[in-house]
């Protein structure tokens, strides 16, 4: 197990523990035989660790000496508050949960991500130093790939797939599937990322990777239904929805994003469950794509 499994496994039982002792956290470790060998976490290895949390993640692991000497999180809003580090850190908590119970692994289903894994390395590991990347792209509907370069501005993780956005040889800012790339190289060319270029940002207004097909964004109501509306309040659409009110029957929410072809094929996953209250535009489009579907099974 390297390093940073054992950091992640740290961070997530203290966290999941509020405040635990010492005592009881080389016991758990122990216990974790798969990741430890069934040796106990030695105190001096638990100060090496904290101090490597901190200086890595900027993860304060404090002690409460009154009461026991109990070790917490001094700073969780840092974790909380920063998207990729969360993430991250819960990543590796549920791989070290399964690590711990791979004799269960005819019994925990994952789907798989298809992008190429050794195309993320490197389109990261350029992204560190602003190194232009040439890649080998194929899109879905051709037959060969091309060959051109990108600048990489950021890497972003949609419905198991990974894709990179970035600004391309004729100077325009497209974002390109990493399961359709061929190749990748990291050139010994740099460029100079904006300085005003913000990834979060970016997307703000956006439902997934969808970019620069005209549509704006605007505020969008929908209503989700008795059953529906629980998955809803409990994994949000958008960071931008917020709840009207609750009918008991029903439940409407409003966002801001734009409604391109992501978000309506998101909605029609759930059937009737959303119904589409403003804007009329989106209303339509609704409406058009419900039709092909019931042309589609009219003579059943």
């Amino acid at each position: 197990m390297n390093q940073l499994q054992k950091y992640t496994w740290l961070i997530d039982t203290i966290r999941r523990a509020g405040k635990i002792s010492h005592k009881d956290l080389s016991n758990k470790w122990e216990r974790c035989k798969d990741l430890s060998d069934c040796r106990p976490l030695h105190r001096a290895t638990f100060n090496r660790w904290r101090d490597a949390i901190y200086e890595q993640f900027g993860i304060m692991i404090d002690c409460q000496k009154v009461g026991g000497y109990l070790y917490y999180i001094a700073n969780p809003e840092d974790i909380d508050e920063d998207k990729l580090k969360k993430w991250m850190l819960d990543s590796f908590a549920v791989g070290n949960a399964i690590g711990e119970n791979l004799s269960l692994k005819g019994r925990i289903l994952v789907d798989e991500i298809p992008s190429g894994r050794d195309h993320l390395t490197t389109i990261l590991e350029a992204m560190k130093e602003n190194r232009i990347v040439e890649i080998a792209y194929r899109p879905f509907k051709r037959s060969h790939s091309y060959t051109f370069t990108i600048e990489p501005y950021c890497v972003k993780l949609f419905e198991n797939r990974w894709y990179v956005l970035g600004r391309n040889n004729r100077g325009e800012i497209k974002i390109y599937g990493l399961d359709r790339l061929e190749e990748t190289r990291a050139t010994d060319a740099t460029f100079k990322l904006p300085k005003n270029f913000d990834a979060a940002e970016f997307f703000a207004t956006y439902f997934g990777v969808v970019i620069g097909d005209g549509t704006k964004p605007e505020r969008i109501v929908i209503r989700a239904n008795e059953d529906h509306k629980h998955y809803l309040r409990s994994l949000p659409l958008h960071s931008s929805q917020r709840e009207i009110e609750d009918y008991g029957e029903y439940a409407d929410f409003e966002l801001f994003l734009a409604p391109t072809y992501d978000f309506v094929m998101k909605l029609l996953q759930v059937g009737s469950m959303i119904e589409v209250i403003s804007p009329a535009s989106l209303r339509k489009t609704m409406k058009g794509w419900i039709s092909e579907m019931y042309e589609l099974y009219r003579n059943v």
